[in-house]
């Protein structure tokens, strides 16, 4: 009997089911759905995103004075690009790319562009519905534009938010697939060759995961354990500084492979439509080629820049802020950054290099493009990423602990001891990552991004009509000079 549920409950079972459950959670119902949502944004807000980035981008680093927080707009924008950038940048992409194909990496670009409008929403509406109680105390995000500009009778769907936005902060897209991408990384620059174990529970891994999961614990616990504040502090720090030094690590690598990169365009488009396959006259491949290749860049491009998935406008709501639309701006500069900009650069570097086609996996694909692109040095181009994905996925490891604990308060009504609790299993749930299986984290964190999306896109169609307005007033006042 005992032999008959350890089989009911194998593991291969248990990882089938993710994966078939991950299938159905990013079917295409979601994927219209975030493209809807986001091409309805657009056009309320008349394509801001187009009309409005230089302003976007000035507002960034320009912070507001005397408005309400408790950290700058630019500090809130940090903690959201810390939590957006991060593997799915570098291990996203190129799992994205290895099982769509290049065309992947256009769909990545269609998500973004409409997200931004997405992105654009949630801080609006994060700094008109949010709450700030006697002490200063911010708490704002979907769950509260859900239950105040929707109605109470919506609580529901904001407890829904809250609680998936818990799973995915301890199970998924906070915990395992950042700690999993670093000591991965880790692990193929020290030990790719495993030479050096150690047996844990029976099982042997590799020396270098084993003390990247304590080491990185316990950076993590430091941090975290001091709140937004230091969250910000340390945020406003690192991610200029990652994404910079990883811009121009990209670039080295691209002008390495400068002939290739026009036939790396050719690839992203025709991968893109299926057309390679249509012109060999198989036309269902063709279509199958297609949809394969939008669920993978889509998904991914969603996983790396978060827009739709309600989790950047709770770092938004601590901006230091009064004006709704000024925040929504800043917060539509994170998705261009992390997307438009550093998803591109690397998956131009998987491209150009081949590295996506020979049979790698994960963190392996990107490493490999830095080794071939850094052909002078090829052991410091894999340094180089190594680096790169320590920081970035660190930072999201920090970031994602402040949203899932907001969610945590607002889901036990401001119960602070079950935060604090929440907060040592977390810790936890970093450390418990690295020994998990790259597959099964990496559907484990579509799947609650996906069950996260659904409550917060609800309420961008409910409340599109608020942003338009908001948007329009905003806008007036510039053009009568009472605003600059």
């Amino acid at each position: 009997m005992l032999d008959k549920i350890i089989s009911f409950f194998s593991f291969e079972k248990i990882s089938n089911f993710i994966t078939w459950f991950d299938g159905i959670v990013w079917g295409l119902p979601l994927i219209i759905l975030v493209l809807l949502v986001g091409i309805l944004l657009t056009v309320r807000t008349g394509m801001l995103q187009v009309r409005h980035l230089p302003r976007a981008l000035k507002y960034m680093v320009k912070n507001e004075e005397g408005g309400k927080g408790e950290v700058s707009s630019f500090g809130a924008l940090c903690t959201a690009l810390s939590a957006t950038i991060g593997t799915g940048n570098i291990v996203g992409v190129a799992t994205a790319i290895v099982a769509g194909g290049p065309g992947a990496l256009f769909w990545m670009w269609i998500a973004a562009f409409f997200g931004m409008a997405t992105k654009y929403t949630e801080g609006l509406l994060a700094i008109k519905y949010r709450t700030i109680d006697e002490n200063g105390h911010v708490l704002g995000g979907p769950f509260y534009y859900i239950r105040n500009g929707m109605g109470k009778r919506w609580g529901w769907l904001a407890k829904t938010f809250s609680f998936f936005g818990v799973a995915a902060g301890l199970m998924g897209i906070g915990t395992f697939v950042q700690i999993n991408g670093i000591s991965d990384a880790v692990r193929n620059y020290f030990d790719p060759n495993n030479l050096h174990t150690i047996s844990i529970m029976g099982k042997s891994y590799s020396l270098a995961i084993v003390l990247t999961a304590v080491i990185v614990t316990l950076c993590v616990g430091l941090v975290i354990i001091g709140g937004i504040k230091r969250i910000a502090s340390v945020s406003e720090i690192i991610v200029p500084f990652m994404a910079i030094s990883y811009v121009i690590a990209t670039l080295i690598v691209l002008f390495a492979n400068v002939k290739a990169i026009p036939d790396a365009f050719v690839q992203v488009f025709e991968g893109a439509f299926g057309l390679k396959a249509v012109g060999g006259g198989a036309i269902g491949v063709g279509i199958s080629s297609m949809l394969n290749s939008m669920r993978m860049g889509i998904a991914r491009g969603i996983f790396s820049n978060e827009s739709g998935l309600g989790s950047a406008p709770i770092a938004a709501a601590a901006a230091k802020t009064q004006e709704p639309v000024r925040q929504g701006l800043v917060s539509m500069t994170g998705t261009f950054i992390d997307t438009i900009i550093i998803c591109t650069m690397t998956g131009l570097c998987i491209i150009t290099t081949g590295s996506w086609n020979i049979g790698l996996k994960g963190a392996a694909v990107t490493q490999n493009a830095f080794k071939e692109g850094f052909g002078f040095a090829p052991t410091l181009g894999s340094f180089i990423l190594m680096i790169s994905l320590v920081f970035f996925a660190f930072t999201t490891i920090i970031g994602w602990n402040y949203y899932s604990e907001r969610c945590m308060e607002y889901l036990t009504n401001g119960n602070m001891k079950a935060v604090k609790v929440f907060r040592w299993l977390y810790i936890l749930a970093v450390f418990a990552g690295p020994f998990m299986t790259i597959e099964i984290v990496w559907n484990i964190s579509d799947i609650f991004n996906g069950l996260m999306a659904f409550p917060n896109l609800i309420a961008l169609i409910a409340l599109n009509g608020v942003v338009a307005a908001e948007t329009k007033k905003y806008f007036d006042k510039i053009k009568e000079r009472k605003l600059t």
